[in-house]
C-alpha cells in the first residue's frame, strides 16, 4: 500500500514490503519518475508502471521512496531532493549500506546527477533512458551503474546513456549498458519486469569508507 508523506517542500510516496517490521532495516530504492508523472498531486505517480510491475514480484524486499516532481524538472527542486535522501538515510528503517537509485527518462537524468552529487550515498544506481554531464562522471567511479535504453528511442537518444557509461568506465568505474534494440522510449517496462536487475542491486553494498573523489575541473583558465 502506497503511503503519502511530506518532508519540507517535497511530497513523496513510500511503499513498504509485505510483513514490514519497524525494528528491522531494509534496502531502499529512491525512485525518480519521468515527466509524465509530474504535478501537484500524486495521482499519476500512484499508477506509475514502476509500482504496477514491481507489485508482481514475489517477496519484493525493498522500501521504495518515490518523490513527486511538482516543478518542470527535477533540477528545479534538486536541493529538496537531496534533503529527502538524507532524511530517508536518518530514518529507522533504512539500511544505509543498501540505498539504491532508479530513475527513468527525466528521472534518468535526475538519477545520473543525484549519483554524482551524492557519491557516498548510493550503493548502486539504475538510470533508464536518461543522460547527464559525462565530463563529471569521475564522481561515479565507486558507484556501480547498470543503465538501460531503447535502441529506437527518438525522445532521448541512446547515445546519452552510452556517453555516460563510457565516461564512468574511462574514469575507472564499473558501469554497463543494456540496449533493447527494438524499444523506443519505453525501456523501463522491460527493466522493471527483469528481477535480475533487483538482484543485482542487492548484490551491491556501500563501503564504510568514503570515496576519495577529487575535482579535476577547478582551473578556471582551462574550464571557464
Amino acid at each position: 500500500m502506497l503511503k503519502e508523506e511530506v518532508m519540507g517542500k517535497i511530497t513523496y510516496l513510500i511503499n513498504f514490503p509485505k510483513e514490514f517490521d519497524e525494528n528491522k532495516k531494509y534496502p531502499v530504492i529512491i525512485f525518480l519518475h519521468g515527466a509524465g508523472s509530474r504535478g501537484e498531486s500524486t495521482e499519476k505517480l500512484r499508477t506509475n508502471p514502476y509500482f504496477k510491475i514491481c507489485a508482481k514480484h514475489k517477496n519484493f524486499p525493498f522500501i521504495t521512496v518515490a518523490p513527486l516532481c511538482s516543478e518542470n524538472t527535477w533540477f528545479d527542486m534538486f536541493e529538496s531532493l537531496k534533503e529527502l535522501v538524507y532524511h530517508i538515510l536518518q530514518s529507522g528503517y533504512a539500511d544505509s549500506k543498501r540505498v539504491y537509485g532508479i530513475g527513468v527518462s527525466m528521472g534518468g537524468y535526475g538519477m545520473w546527477q543525484l549519483g554524482m552529487s551524492l557519491p557516498n550515498v548510493f550503493a548502486a544506481i539504475v538510470p533508464i533512458c536518461g543522460g547527464g554531464m559525462y565530463w563529471n562522471a569521475v564522481r561515479l567511479k565507486d558507484t556501480p551503474v547498470w543503465a538501460f535504453h531503447g535502441g529506437a528511442d527518438e525522445c532521448v537518444k541512446c547515445s546519452e546513456s552510452r556517453k555516460m557509461v563510457d565516461a564512468v568506465n574511462k574514469n575507472g568505474g564499473n558501469a554497463r549498458l543494456t540496449v533493447y534494440p527494438e524499444n523506443a522510449h519505453d525501456s523501463w517496462s522491460d527493466t522493471y519486469k527483469n528481477y535480475e536487475v533487483f538482484e543485482w542491486l542487492l548484490s551491491n553494498t556501500k563501503s564504510d569508507k568514503s570515496s576519495d573523489i577529487k575535482d579535476i575541473y577547478n582551473d578556471s583558465k582551462k574550464f571557464g
